[in-house]
């Protein structure tokens, strides 16, 4: 097709940030419709991108290639796979309900002396996160995805250190601290990743002459690229460590309750569902592709802190008195369950960590989401603060249980169907890991059902008796998740028939396949 729609889809986020931010001060009610249809209209052409694509068709593409600077062989050069439209589709979905959730995040606010926030520079921020995550995946030139890979991370540091939690703001300097930490934490940790990501990248190019993936797996398919052993490991190890810091992976991985605990319940949101999401991907677009024969080197390694992770964030996750980081650890073992899911090399696992990607994203928005405005209701993030919720709010508590029993995977709702893959396609190749991982389901259930029970049930506390039930803008927010949770958990083949194909080609890049049954099925 002509029409450049992955560029589209990219761009138009970016110029609505730009709009959005031009916004005069005086039309902050302006700035966020702005920001809401911009982002509605970028749903529309992702919606368009899921269309017409094709996953019988070839690997890459809606492909668009243009000289950047070729003196150096860079490209701006796009093109999505089953996996790369999938988390797409799932980007432009949840930043509308973002965008609506924190829709009065950003106002201006008493705090003994009146403070000003930029309203308008907080839609625009979550348009430009938007926009350069999209394009991430998309990108099919290694550099090109390297500079956005890196460029979000500014963005998400405003969005971290400037507009904090309301729950945990008094007007005292203690809030603003910490929050500066935990965007300087964030900030600090991605990017030392991301500067080593960009060694490798120069190394790459030096050994391959190329920045196009494409290329570059062509050419060691058909035996022209050979890359010597020390140095496809060393190379390999240079993304993988950047993708592992974002994902973010166990010892890696401490800068994420920090972010979650101290942003706004949206912006934990963008975080966790959207962000993170380009290192789990990332390591299946770049590093299983490029690298495959580091990549089965590395396995063993890699699996054993993927188990860490989950059973390391769920027992972190038993002991949080914070609401919130409670979900960024829940988070940490659920990402441990997503690499797990890559590096068991097989199309379970691979196909499962996929879907576990989409959804995830969707299970802890619908939480999270109820959590903020739980939180906004009592201006606590303390457990120990609620009690008797689900008889003065029983929307919100119901909600609320829904996204809590999908954050443990529960059969009917979209979350367990792959974790199911995930653990089907390890235990079929590495048994004794996936016997392990299943600790992280009961962890999971210890840490949901305890959540619930403190905050919900029991008798009302005096705080909590006369709190509001959701108001119909916030049920506008959670009702699609909710429903979309459902239907993927009875229904997940719409997902399921779209990655599959590029699953089962990123298996034939490491020359894995799946492990033989070991009893012949009955005749």
């Amino acid at each position: 097709m002509s029409f450049p729609l992955l560029t589209a889809t990219a761009v138009l986020p970016a110029l609505g940030a730009i709009a959005t931010a031009a916004v005069p001060a005086a039309q902050r009610v302006a700035a966020k419709w702005l920001a809401l249809l911009v982002s509605l209209g970028t749903l529309a052409l992702a919606a368009v991108t899921l269309v017409r694509f094709d996953p019988d068709g070839a690997r890459y593409q809606l492909t668009e290639s243009h000289a950047w600077i070729p003196d150096f062989g860079v490209r701006y050069q796009l093109g999505v796979d089953g996996i790369g439209v999938a988390l797409v589709a799932l980007t432009a979905l949840l930043i509308p309900f973002v965008i609506l959730a924190g829709w009065h995040d950003a106002d201006p606010m008493e705090t003994g002396s009146r403070r000003w926030r930029p309203t308008q520079g907080f839609f625009a921020l979550i348009l430009a996160v938007e926009a350069m995550v999209i394009i991430s995946f998309e990108a099919t030139d290694v550099f090109l995805f390297y500079i956005f890979f890196e460029a979000m991370l500014i963005p998400m540091y405003f969005l971290i250190g400037g507009f904090g939690d309301r729950a945990h703001e008094h007007g005292d300097e203690a809030a603003a601290t910490q929050r500066s930490y935990a965007a300087v934490k964030f900030l600090l940790y991605n990017l030392v990743g991301g500067l080593i990501m960009l060694a490798a990248v120069i190394g790459l190019y030096v050994v391959a002459g190329s920045f196009s993936l494409q290329e570059i797996v062509h050419a060691r398919a058909d035996g022209s690229l050979h890359m010597a052993t020390s140095t496809e490991r060393w190379l390999f190890l240079g993304f993988f460590f950047a993708f592992a810091v974002k994902a973010p992976l166990w010892p890696l991985h401490t800068w994420l309750p920090n972010a979650m605990g101290e942003a706004t319940a949206p912006v934990a949101v963008l975080i966790t569902a959207v962000v993170d999401k380009v290192g789990t991907f990332a390591m299946l677009r770049f590093c299983l592709q490029l690298f495959p024969e580091a990549s089965k080197w590395a396995t063993p390694a890699i699996l054993v802190l993927a188990l860490i992770s989950i059973v390391y964030g769920a027992l972190l996750a038993v002991g949080q008195r914070d609401i919130k980081r409670l979900v960024a650890y829940a988070s940490i073992s659920h990402f441990g369950f997503i690499i797990l899911g890559i590096f068991a090399l097989t199309t379970q696992g691979q196909s499962g960590a996929t879907l576990y990607m989409v959804n995830h994203g969707i299970s802890t928005a619908a939480l999270m989401l109820v959590a903020g405005f739980l939180i906004s209701r009592r201006g606590s993030r303390l457990i120990a603060d609620y009690g008797g919720v689900q008889k003065v709010a029983p929307v919100l508590a119901g909600t609320f249980l829904i996204g809590s029993l999908a954050t443990l995977s529960l059969p009917g709702l979209a979350p367990f169907v792959s974790e199911f893959l995930v653990l089907v396609g390890t235990f079929t190749r590495y048994p004794v890991v996936g016997i392990i991982a299943t600790f992280g389901i009961v962890l999971a259930a210890l840490y949901t059902l305890v959540l619930y029970q403190r905050t919900m049930t029991g008798p009302v506390r005096a705080e909590v008796a006369e709190m509001p039930d959701l108001r119909v803008r916030e049920l506008l927010v959670v009702a699609p998740l909710i429903a979309l949770l459902i239907f993927l958990g009875v229904y997940p083949k719409p997902i399921t028939d779209i990655v599959n194909p590029a699953v089962k080609q990123t298996m034939s890049d490491v020359q894995k396949t799946d492990p033989q049954p070991e009893v012949e099925a009955a005749k």
